[in-house]
């Protein structure tokens, strides 16, 4: 009989510093075995090197995101791109895009796939109330995600800090979540990741699986205290978006 095994799936951590360790500590308060990170490490928030570097050691499989591919470019796209380029040096930056593109498991019968955006690309995005056809072209496989694993029966992404698990009826036995965003969360102001548990690399359907979503209290005034003495480019807008989970974009249309 294969072991069970607890793993926790994060994403979108944003150089949110202290939302990372909420989190690591309440995974290991709850004995997870493994962790896998969605990519997204650093940018946004003022932490990005202490983030890599803790992530380096705790996390079994870091993952390429969106926000990685902006802080590995040798041209940056905007200043405070280049604020945060200076911020983690070449070291992290050569570490960052090294990182692969997803991950392939097999949990208690269930093929398991994770990667930051979807099968298209880490800059192809997809909600919960995207079109049919999209939500299922998650479980594609793709030149993002190769094509040497079997399809996937349950898909587990980031990218769009908004966590939710959506199981399908058509096809059986697929379902797609969101881990939401540890460090930016933009749906509820809190550190989220959610936790897979059943037996490792086991093919018996039989055997026991669960999913849960996991939300966090943390320290966010200390996060926005940290952005400002660093003269954070944007830190206004990180403030009201740690505070209220309201995105940066939206914010000038909620306040006219």
């Amino acid at each position: 009989m294969n072991a069970r095994i607890r793993i926790a799936v994060i994403s979108d951590i944003h150089g949110n510093l202290a939302a990372l360790e909420a989190v690591l500590d309440d995974i290991r308060s709850r004995g997870a075995e493994r962790i896998y990170n969605l990519g997204d490490l650093a940018g946004k928030g003022p932490d990005g090197p202490e983030v890599i570097d803790l992530c380096r050691d705790a996390c079994d499989v870091n993952i390429f995101g969106n926000w990685d591919d902006l802080l590995t470019r040798p041209e940056p796209v905007s200043e405070s791109i280049r604020w945060h380029q200076r911020r983690l040096g070449p070291d992290r930056i050569a570490w960052l895009k090294r990182l692969p593109l997803s991950v392939d498991f097999r949990l208690s019968g269930r093929r398991i796939r994770l990667f930051h955006a979807s099968a298209q690309g880490v800059w192809h995005r997809v909600f919960p109330h995207s079109d049919h056809e999209t939500l299922l072209a998650m479980f594609d496989n793709t030149e993002l995600t190769g094509f040497e694993h079997p399809q996937p029966d349950v898909v587990g992404y980031g990218d769009i800090h908004h966590a939710f698990i959506l199981p399908f009826f058509t096809p059986k036995n697929k379902t797609l979540f969101n881990a939401g965003s540890v460090g930016n969360s933009l749906d509820e102001p809190r550190a989220t990741y959610v936790l897979l548990e059943g037996a490792w690399d086991g093919e018996d359907w039989n055997a026991p699986f669960g999913m849960e979503l996991v939300r966090l209290p943390y320290d966010v005034e200390s996060v926005i205290a940290r952005a400002r003495a660093l003269n954070l480019p944007h830190a206004d807008e990180l403030a009201v978006e740690l505070r209220q989970a309201i995105y940066r974009g939206m914010q000038k249309k909620q306040d006219a």
